[in-house]
């Protein structure tokens, strides 16, 4: 494809993304196969510009004056990809299959690059209806935090410990420059690529088949070390999804002990049974999907209740920068219902003395420091735990939290860690 048939498709996936609120992952994929003529190459370039269009979409519509889609691709390869007006205008030829021509309005936004005089949300860019709880969240920060949100996220692996070494797996990726997680022991980061160069397809590699790693970013590999499953203990992973925390916590013990790994979503649980043959986990029983008596027969029995909740994927945005647009009010409600539902059922599992421990790729207060400050006025058999502490004793590193208020748990962001956004709390059930 020619380099303005390229912008142009990317312009156009916009306009579907945004008419039919549908995920950037679907319209891309429907796109690739309505168009077959294009090449990986192509694909990269075209879904490149569009993820990194959406990260900043509105930032970049305030400086073009216009929220559009043509407008925020021309100001992503202007702020983003470093391209200057004259490289745009020759993409945009008005010939076949390429963009218009710049208008004069066009070319004065691209050429503008003061937020000085932006609101925090837009120089964040992060929904407006979020400004209280990032304000929150972050105080004077907000905007910083928010920004790093909205940056490429590099490609993290998690170690698996049955199989490999940390020294092997770097080895097998030296050729994309991997280099080691500067918090993780176990991790390793491949550095995000520029522009439309695509990042490699690690699950290809035959050590992915030999089950040497599995792709989990720094922050949730944090947060499992963190829970500190040890050998030879009961663990019950209540929402295990496609069961990449449950293959953490099983190579922590050793193989040893017990994780019961239970999802609500059969769909979404379907990933974990490959996986885990892959990895060579042994000490995982998998819990029939959403039949909670299975969960009953566990009450009271368990050393470690990890629950890794559904959530606003806030933390996430740098991967998924479409959802942030999508998200709403509605949305965050349900969700701190559901996590408040599952906090009180993980309850119930804990033994005197045993852990919760909860997770979410959230940054959001009311889905953290919020959700559990009002679980320890429910529950007052429940203590919390100093996870700075815990983590001091885990890693080996002082890591301090990038909430700006007074609350429990850790919260790690890209701003200030280089993770993904996500939160960890520990509660100990009182001895009996």
């Amino acid at each position: 494809m020619q380099p303005g048939a390229r912008l142009q498709a990317a312009i156009e996936i916009l306009s579907e993304i945004r008419d039919r609120g549908r995920p950037a992952s679907v319209a891309l994929a429907d796109w690739g196969r309505a168009h077959r003529f294009a090449g990986s190459g192509d694909r990269a370039w075209i879904g490149n510009l569009v993820y990194d269009s959406l990260r900043r979409k509105g930032s970049l519509g305030y400086l073009m004056e216009s929220d559009e889609p043509r407008a925020v691709a021309l100001a992503a390869l202007r702020r983003s990809w470093g391209l200057t007006t004259d490289d745009i205008a020759a993409l945009c030829s008005g010939d076949v299959h390429a963009p218009e021509t710049l208008t004069p309005a066009e070319i004065a936004g691209l050429e503008r690059d003061d937020l000085s005089a932006a609101p925090a949300h837009v120089q964040g860019d992060y929904p407006e209806w979020l400004t209280a709880s990032f304000a929150a969240a972050f105080g004077a920060r907000a905007a910083t935090e928010g920004l790093a949100l909205a940056n490429r996220a590099p490609v993290d692996l998690r170690v698996n410990t049955l199989k490999a070494t940390r020294d092997k797996v770097l080895k097998a990726f030296d050729r994309h420059h991997a280099v080691e997680t500067p918090w993780s022991p176990i991790g390793v980061r491949l550095p995000p690529r520029e522009g439309g160069a695509r990042n490699p397809n690690v699950e290809a590699d035959p050590a992915h088949g030999k089950g040497w790693f599995e792709v989990q970013d720094e922050g949730s590999q944090i947060a499992a070390l963190i829970a500190n499953a040890e050998p030879r203990m009961q663990v019950a992973d209540i929402c295990a999804g496609s069961g990449g925390k449950t293959l953490a916590l099983a190579a922590h013990m050793q193989n040893t002990g017990q994780i019961y790994a239970y999802d609500a979503d059969a769909t979404r649980f379907r990933p974990i049974f490959e996986r885990l043959k892959r990895a060579g986990a042994r000490n995982v029983q998998t819990l029939q999907p959403g039949e909670t008596a299975a969960l009953d027969a566990l009450a009271g029995h368990m050393d470690l209740v990890l629950v890794d909740a559904p959530c606003t994927g806030t933390g996430v945005w740098r991967r998924k920068p479409d959802a942030k647009w999508r998200l709403s009010p509605q949305q965050l409600e349900e969700r701190v219902a559901t996590q408040s539902a599952l906090l009180d059922i993980a309850a119930t599992l804990v033994k005197p003395g045993g852990v919760l421990a909860y997770v979410t790729c959230s940054v959001l207060p009311e889905e953290n420091q919020l959700q559990i400050e009002a679980f320890l006025a429910r529950a007052p058999g429940f203590v919390a735990v100093d996870v700075a502490r815990r983590a001091k004793e885990v890693l080996g590193h002082t890591i301090e939290t990038a909430y700006a208020g007074d609350g429990h748990g850790l919260l790690l962001t890209p701003a200030r860690h280089e993770t993904d956004g996500f939160f960890i709390a520990l509660l100990t059930r009182r001895a009996a």
